[in-house]
């Protein structure tokens, strides 16, 4: 992969491309390369639920860049400087967690954007190439490349989502079913209150042409929402993956070693 597919993630979002990411919640550069390497169009580094402060960040922001991929930050909270800092260092985007009124939608995306917003201005970190970026030249590449979607996970959300949709400077949202379904008391994510929330977030993002990106934990379930609408797919987390490739593994080992006609055969 090419750093034209993290430049050009803003693009590839907002066309509504099929895009396939993951979260990464281990605080080295490792996993990034690995996911990245095999071909993940984007890989979201979890400040919200995992161990990550700023050189973390910055250290995973860079090995995004080397494996051409695109690193999307969830933030902790969604104040200026949590934002200003994860894109100066290089992010192609944000994903802000509970985004649950037209007025905080509108502070974020101010927040993210330089004309038309408040983003405070340096072209000296890794975004501005290290002061190689005239002021204009890094605003308008800033302004053009960087990724704003909120994460609709509160229930209030839904009182005002075709508002939120709308707002300009917005390039999407995530459906955060797993806080919609305790905010609910729903069973799990399958529930049918946590899926009529997900259809008509679905439905006010189509309305207002703006892309859908949500979690899911099969192709199955991928296929479900795409069907839906949804575009952009976040797959389980690295120590997810590995969770699973492990356990496969020693479930495997495990029936191998109780088989003797399989230990034979090897």
């Amino acid at each position: 992969m090419s750093m034209a597919h993290q430049s050009n993630f803003r693009q590839r979002f907002r066309a509504g491309e099929s895009l396939v990411g993951s979260f990464i919640k281990t605080p080295t550069a490792h996993s990034i390369e690995i996911l990245g390497g095999i071909g993940f169009d984007f890989v979201v580094i979890d400040e919200e639920h995992a161990p990550f402060d700023r050189v973390a960040i910055d250290t995973g922001l860079l090995a995004a860049r080397a494996v051409g991929t695109a690193g999307i930050v969830r933030v902790a909270e969604p104040s200026p400087s949590r934002l200003l800092s994860v894109l100066d260092d290089g992010a192609a985007g944000v994903l802000v967690p509970h985004v649950s009124s037209v007025e905080k939608a509108k502070a974020v995306v101010s927040a993210c954007r330089y004309r038309g917003g408040s983003r405070g201005f340096s072209n000296s970190p890794r975004a501005g190439g290290y002061g190689a970026l005239g002021m204009w030249q890094h605003v308008e590449a800033q302004d053009k490349s960087v990724t704003v979607i909120a994460m609709i996970e509160d229930p209030e959300a839904l009182d005002v989502i075709d508002e939120i949709v709308a707002i300009d400077g917005l390039d999407g949202v995530f459906i955060g079913r797993g806080d919609l379904s305790v905010a609910m008391g729903a069973e799990s994510m399958s529930a049918r209150a946590v899926q009529s929330a997900s259809e008509r977030i679905i439905k006010a993002a189509a309305a207002a042409g703006k892309p859908v990106c949500i979690l899911v934990g099969s192709i199955a379930e991928a296929a479900t929402f795409a069907e839906l609408g949804a575009s952009a797919f976040i797959v389980s987390s690295d120590q997810g993956l590995m969770r699973q490739a492990a356990g496969k593994v020693i479930t495997d080992f495990r029936r191998m070693a109780g088989n003797p006609q399989v230990v034979a055969a090897g």
